[in-house]
């Protein structure tokens, strides 16, 4: 059976969760680099998925919706402002750890609160196959959209839609050049 949008947004948090482990219990700094890359590229991108996905879902089919939706757009801006820093530090810098863990903290919340209120809600009110079908255009979503933080950018469609789709190509271009966990170098957004 296909996930549910419910499913997939956990599944990014899994992974994301999994990436801040290996970074702080590492003390390998090409490693923490390779992780901090990953990282990086994966909750800027499932940020941005859920704003252009899920917080409009929010706002059309759940009575308080608009409310959800602002207050999530709201924590997502301290953690992208906050992803913004990270991403530009070495692992050699004293503020590394501090920093990812610092952002960790307000992830964590933030997180707890969408898969245990929002995203329970959500799926309340759609049938399985609408969920299913969200989960995909989630999916999609996130191959087009920018894989570093930009927090000046706007972050309700159209405006982010626009700026993602000129910024992506510049970010995914970037990331060639950087070093990745897997030999076989930059991850596919494809294929995850």
């Amino acid at each position: 059976m296909p996930p549910l949008i419910s499913d997939t947004i956990k599944k990014d948090h899994r992974e994301i969760e999994s990436y801040f482990g290996t970074i702080i219990s590492s003390s390998n700094q090409d490693e923490q680099t390779r992780f901090q890359n990953l990282f990086t590229w994966e909750l800027a991108r499932h940020s941005i998925g859920e704003e252009l996905v899920i917080y409009p879902l929010f706002e059309k089919m759940l009575s308080d919706g608009v409310q959800m939706a602002n207050k999530d757009r709201q924590e997502h801006m301290e953690v992208k402002k906050q992803l913004k820093a990270f991403q530009n530090m070495s692992p050699a810098d004293t503020r590394f750890i501090p920093a990812i863990r610092e952002l960790m903290d307000n992830l964590s919340k933030h997180i707890k609160e969408e898969e245990n209120e929002d995203l329970p809600k959500l799926e309340g009110v759609l049938s399985q196959e609408d969920s299913e079908n969200y989960a995909k255009t989630f999916d999609r979503t996130k191959m087009f959209v920018p894989s570093r933080s930009h927090p000046s950018a706007p972050d309700k469609p159209p405006y982010e839609t626009a700026i993602g789709l000129l910024t992506a190509p510049i970010d995914h271009l970037a990331d060639l050049f950087r070093k990745w966990p897997h030999t076989s170098g930059m991850p596919n957004p494809s294929k995850k």
